[in-house]
């Protein structure tokens, strides 16, 4: 038997997902069914099963044989990874194809499985659930744009309202405009005039799904030198993108920065994604564009999950992974969250629910990079922590959690490592990181990075005005020269008359 490695979490059996849409193909092997899923392998395929079916009304032929063959290799791969199961979904390509029926039962003979082909309902319920799934009380329109359909579908916190399926996929839009981005707008302008849900997103988020999104985003990042090379809930304000858009959706691609970098089955792509994202905002009037790398497949995951499962909350569950497989104890890091929120109550600095779990998540990471050189640990951290692959969370709270984790290694005046990171937490964010770094750098001289002793660390206010951290008398010895030191600096940045004291008894 194959041990599992101690980077892994023991109690993960592999799911294998295969999800067959209308230009791509992908295979996602997950660590096992969690709130905040881990990919264990990825790979796609850009088949492009639905060109030219406008006019053919069948799967491209060729691209049907490719998949086939890829299939096997998908089962193989699911196998090789030892997947407890496979599941495989197939989306608009499949389902409107003449030859639909007979591709999909090929498939299923390849796959030894039997094959989800979603309706259009489905394909946007599914959508919905994965924006449910990858944001934290998300609250607008959900846009699933895909090589065959455009799924919106309304959705408020874990609500999923009014959705429609329209005929405005990437490839649907090049095949009927005979490859004219200008003609694409009118053909988009007419199909969205069926959705009247997008009159109630006005001032609303708008979460753009879909490989084509996400490709338009990613060369909007590079266009503007965005310092965070994180797609998921990056945000588009709707005022600067707007000639960005324009040039795009015109086709003038050649001399844009970045091009170079998006494949050519994708670029061609991005004019029809480019006029559909413009047409969108000038129906629904959003007050932002928000991109999610979480779309059917990660929807059809969360299905799986149990009701209570589907309650926690998918940022905090990822931190207690990482804290599982890195930190020297889970224990400690929930008595750091623990402490760090009595002492913000001490101190007198009130908190929303929002930044306390993000101040919770900071706790819960802020030992992972125990094992790095000590002159390195900060910036590993912060390196971790800025690109995990974090759920729930938007990039100024990512910034926030991963700055904590700086300061708490490297001093909370240390402006020097993040620059770009600081600038995108905020003033807010960056004071609250260097007040919670504080914290940490106080209790980690303290506990020896060990649980037992945080508890017992009590903020008592003294009759002169001060107020202090007491130790019992049992833990004496652990007061000293360096943590009175460290106090001395929590008492500077947040403004506060603070001391270390023993009791008496």
């Amino acid at each position: 038997m194959i041990a599992i490695s101690q980077g892994r979490l023991q109690d993960r059996r592999p799911i294998s997902i295969i999800d067959i849409g209308s230009n791509s193909i992908r295979l996602v092997i997950y660590e096992g069914i969690a709130r905040s899923p881990t990919v264990l392998f990825n790979e796609k395929m850009l088949a492009g099963l639905g060109r030219g079916i406008v006019s053919t009304g069948r799967l491209d032929p060729e691209a049907v044989q490719r998949s086939v063959e890829e299939f096997r290799r998908f089962r193989a791969l699911a196998e090789q990874a030892g997947s407890e199961s496979l599941h495989v979904i197939a989306t608009a390509a499949a389902r409107e194809a003449e030859n639909g029926p007979d591709f999909i039962r090929r498939a299923e003979d390849i796959l030894g499985v039997d094959i989800k082909v979603l309706s259009g309902r489905e394909e946007a319920y599914y959508s919905a659930l994965g924006v449910i799934s990858g944001f934290h009380d998300p609250d607008g329109i959900a846009g699933d744009l895909g090589g065959g359909s455009l799924e919106l579908v309304d959705v408020e916190g874990d609500v999923i309202g009014d959705g429609i399926t329209l005929p405005l996929g990437g490839l649907r839009l090049q095949d009927v405009t005979k490859g004219s981005p200008q003609a694409a707008v009118e053909v988009i302008r007419k199909q969205l005039a069926r959705a009247d849900l997008l009159e109630d997103g006005e001032n609303r988020t708008f979460y753009a799904v879909g490989g084509t999104w996400r490709n338009l985003a990613r060369l909007h990042m590079i266009s503007t030198g965005y310092p965070l090379n994180v797609m998921h809930h990056y945000e588009m304000d709707l005022e600067s993108t707007a000639p960005f858009l324009r040039q795009v959706a015109r086709g003038e691609l050649d001399k844009m920065k970045g091009i170079n970098l998006i494949s050519k089955n994708r670029r061609s792509l991005l004019p029809y994604g480019a006029a559909a994202l413009q047409e969108i905002a000038a129906v629904m009037k959003p007050s932002r564009i928000v991109v999610s790398a979480l779309g059917v497949r990660e929807g059809y995951l969360y299905s799986l999950l149990t009701e209570e499962e589907r309650k926690t909350d998918p940022l905090v569950s990822a931190a207690e992974e990482l804290a599982v497989l890195r930190a020297r104890s889970v224990t400690h890091a929930h008595e750091l969250a623990a402490w760090t929120g009595e002492t913000l109550q001490a101190l007198g600095v009130k908190e929303t629910a929002d930044e306390a779990r993000l101040r919770h998540t900071a706790c819960l990471v802020a030992d992972i990079g125990w094992r790095a050189h000590p002159e390195y640990r900060g910036v590993q951290s912060l390196n971790i922590i800025a690109h995990a692959s974090f759920i729930g969370v938007d990039h100024p709270g990512r910034a926030f959690i991963a700055l904590a984790n700086l300061f708490r290694h490297e001093g909370v005046f240390q402006d020097g490592f993040a620059p770009e990171l600081a600038t995108l937490a905020g003033t807010h964010y960056l004071e609250r990181a260097r007040l919670l770094g504080a914290m940490m750098r106080v209790v980690y001289l303290l506990s020896a990075s060990m649980p037992g002793v945080l508890p017992q660390l009590k903020w008592v206010k003294q009759p002169n005005g001060n107020l202090a951290l007491v130790l019992p008398k049992a833990l004496a010895h652990l007061a000293g020269e360096r943590p009175e030191g460290r106090v001395a600096q929590l008492a500077k940045v947040s403004g506060k008359a603070l001391e270390m004291l023993v009791a008496d008894q």
